[in-house]
């Protein structure tokens, strides 16, 4: 029989092991950003190159006709959502390069080796730093689409951002810490964002709606998962949010705000179990 006791001693013990692997997430964590104030280039980098994107292809398109967007909103509104997803999908596919950088470096075999409460605290720490990175930049973009006149989203919009870009981000840093892992080299890691970065890009609804597209990249841009984190933030720039209606006409159905947020979740879990089984193999 379980004394009193005993169940204090085990609440205990295990209060202390969650206060160490906390600890342990904060100080790898803090080794990141550090990292990133010694080399900010990369930082500055990633909110410079969409801001450029926002205003040149806002002035490109600025004379589109008001047929071309749904709604008859202006392009540079219409481009900004697909800038700030496409913003937090490029941080977080990056996310497996200080990892893989440290496996080359040796100082990933040097964490494994230390007396560490929990392994998995290295990914919590690379999840934490690309997160931050990422909402940073994404509200770097936020605030720039206002200053060019192109609206802000609500209280209730920013909500259905800020979630939105969270299951993008945990969904893509799993995948990118996985091929850290899997993959021999950051050469062939480097390789593999450059492949998948911009044709994601350009066969989503970013730079242009579903019913411009060809048949075939319509379908393509319907299955894509900025697609799905694109069309509930472009909704939320538009007025009183509503996950409820219609935000995307795919040539298989119609599909909600809600519909949209829940292939991202199904997305981000999906890729966890995935990725799971290859982190825990390579961290035991």
């Amino acid at each position: 029989m379980t004394t009193p006791m005993a169940n204090t001693s085990t609440r205990n013990k295990e209060r202390g092991q969650i206060t160490e692997l906390i600890q342990e997430t904060l100080a790898l964590t803090k080794r990141l950003f550090i990292q990133l104030i010694r080399r900010p280039s990369t930082l500055i980098a990633g909110i410079i190159q969409p801001l450029i994107w926002l205003v040149l292809f806002g002035a490109l398109f600025a004379n589109a006709p008001a047929s071309l967007l749904p709604g008859g909103m202006s392009y540079g509104t219409f481009l900004g959502a697909g800038v700030i997803v496409f913003t937090a999908f490029s941080g977080a596919l990056n996310a497996g390069l200080p990892v893989m950088f440290d496996r080359e470096f040796g100082f990933l075999n040097r964490l494994l080796v230390a007396p560490l409460r929990s392994r998995s605290s290295i990914v919590f720490a690379s999840v934490i730093y690309i997160t931050s990175i990422s909402l940073l930049q994404s509200i770097a973009i936020m605030g720039t689409t206002f200053l060019l006149g192109y609206g802000w989203p609500g209280f209730a919009g920013l909500l259905v951002v800020f979630l939105t870009l969270l299951l993008l981000v945990f969904a893509v840093t799993a995948m990118s810490l996985g091929l850290a892992f899997a993959l021999p080299g950051h050469i062939e890691l480097i390789a593999v964002i450059f492949i998948v970065n911009l044709p994601l890009l350009f066969a989503s609804t970013a730079l242009a709606p579903i019913s411009f597209m060809p048949v075939w990249l319509g379908w393509l841009a319907s299955l894509n998962p900025l697609t799905f984190a694109i069309e509930p933030i472009r909704a939320a720039y538009g007025g009183p949010i509503d996950l409820g209606i219609v935000l995307l006409h795919a040539p298989y159905g119609d599909v909600t705000g809600f519909g949209c947020l829940r292939v991202l979740m199904v997305f981000t879990i999906g890729l966890f179990f995935l990725i799971r089984p290859l982190l825990n193999r390579k961290l035991a």
